[in-house]
């Protein structure tokens, strides 16, 4: 269970920038961004709204997605705006992770959904190989075109054509804190690697374990790992890395993983210690950093801009009770790691097209954006239509950083090593924070599955 950005990968999720690392979280700097919405076209000829689309009245489609609960619900709320202004009908089928598997069993049935949204590039690429993807119409092109920065353009792109329309961004690169557990202990917003440290003993010290690790989820664990390694090793070795390029027994892994281990190798910093974390999915993770008064469980839970769906399960408010800083600087710079949820036609047709065409417009994103626990990468949704300051900050940091951010690296590779439950990376990493200790061995195993998954550079 996942509010992947995408994460949910939502789930899985985009990147905050330069303006965020300076600060620009904290002080809501940087002008960058946000249109106020409107494109300056006539309405649609239905209910009116900035994108033009046609009536279709009787047209029947099928979106596939990851997302769950209160996720699902909000974009539900998407969908029944478009279906009032076209008259289609649009349902809403839920997925599994890996979704292409799902999507695989759909298609061999001969029932495939019309469009599927799609939480890795890996995955737009697989659909592309296989045959599955419609490439984006004229109308929803000149949308993204028009909307979008050119990096969120070319991760949806296939051999230079546009396959992916990224409606769903998260920034990945944020550590949530419980204000009042801060307060009681007297500690401070951590900008280095060090000073994280620092603030994890002094919250240890009042009487409050540090950090809520969600050890059950393979996924969130992938994403302390990227920041670790993108801001140590830097972009360069990056981008090697996520290509396999270079090897996990690289020694830059290995200085990542030993780093790793000064907070996954303190029982007493983890919630339930290594044991607990391994047990504790990612909702929960959020919900025990929230609830107990000034007792939580944890007082950090580290993850994406999504973590605001699930504080929103609990009592707290977001901006008081909840509060966000960057992740730290663990080398010269902190890290900017995103990710995202990409549409694709999967079923090719006028309404099809017409619904990526609505995706891709401010529209969409606007609606879901007032419900908040979302955050677009459309640089024409006003920046007032995000429900709170703290939301309004991770949205502006975002169009900010404009192409300067990488893009989630477990996200990047093949399903097998990067987006599989109870495997590849998700399971090594499982298995590190269980013995954090062994970092050999750790790299040994993740460099196994990697080249098998791979394969001959694919």
């Amino acid at each position: 269970m996942h509010s992947r950005s995408s994460t949910i990968r939502t789930g899985r999720t985009v990147g905050a920038v330069a303006a965020l690392l300076a600060g620009g979280l904290v002080l809501g700097a940087c002008s960058g961004g946000g249109g106020d919405g409107k494109t300056g076209k006539e309405s649609s000829p239905s209910t009116g709204g900035s994108v033009p689309l046609p009536k279709l009245d009787g047209a029947r489609l099928e979106i596939a997605a990851v997302w769950t609960g209160q996720e699902q619900t909000n974009f539900k709320k998407v969908l029944a705006e478009f279906e009032k202004r076209t008259g289609a009908q649009v349902t809403f089928v839920p997925a599994q992770d890996p979704i292409i598997n799902f999507l695989g069993s759909k298609i061999a049935g001969g029932q495939p959904p019309d469009i599927a949204l799609l939480p890795q590039p890996g995955a737009i690429r697989q659909a592309v190989d296989k045959g599955w993807a419609k490439p984006v119409g004229p109308d929803a092109l000149k949308e993204v075109q028009k909307n979008y920065s050119q990096g969120w353009q070319d991760i949806g792109k296939v051999n230079g054509k546009q396959y992916g329309v990224y409606y769903k961004a998260a920034n990945k690169s944020l550590i949530w804190y419980n204000a009042k557990v801060f307060e009681n202990a007297g500690a401070k917003e951590p900008a280095t690697w060090k000073d994280l440290l620092t603030t994890a003993q002094a919250v240890y010290d009042s009487g409050v374990t540090p950090f809520s690790v969600p050890g059950a989820d393979g996924w969130p664990l992938t994403d302390w790992f990227e920041n670790v390694y993108l801001s140590q090793a830097g972009p360069e070795k990056y981008d090697q890395l996520a290509q396999h390029k270079i090897k996990w027994t690289d020694p830059s892994v290995k200085q990542a993983l030993q780093t790793l281990a000064q907070i996954w190798g303190k029982k007493d910093y983890l919630a339930g210690g290594q044991d607990g974390a391994l047990q504790t999915e990612f909702p929960n993770s959020v919900t025990q950093t929230f609830t107990g008064g000034d007792q939580p469980k944890a007082a950090m839970i580290y993850e994406g801009d999504f973590v605001q769906v699930n504080i929103g399960e609990t009592k707290a408010k977001v901006g008081t009770d909840a509060k966000v800083f960057p992740f730290p600087a663990v080398g010269s710079t902190a890290p900017v790691v995103s990710g995202g949820d990409a549409a694709v036609v999967l079923k090719d047709s006028k309404a099809a097209q017409a619904l990526m065409t609505f995706l891709a417009s401010p529209d969409a994103a606007t609606i879901q954006a007032k419900l908040g626990g979302y955050l677009s990468p459309n640089k024409n949704v006003a920046i007032s239509a995000y429900p709170n300051s703290v939301q309004q900050k991770i949205a502006k940091s975002l169009i900010a950083s404009g192409d300067d951010f990488r893009f989630d690296m477990s996200d990047q590779a093949p399903q097998a090593f990067g987006g599989t439950p109870g495997k590849g990376e998700w399971k090594d990493l499982q298995d590190f924070l269980k013995n954090p200790g062994d970092v050999a061995d750790a790299q040994a195993a993740l460099e196994k599955d990697a080249a098998a998954a791979y394969g001959s550079g694919s």
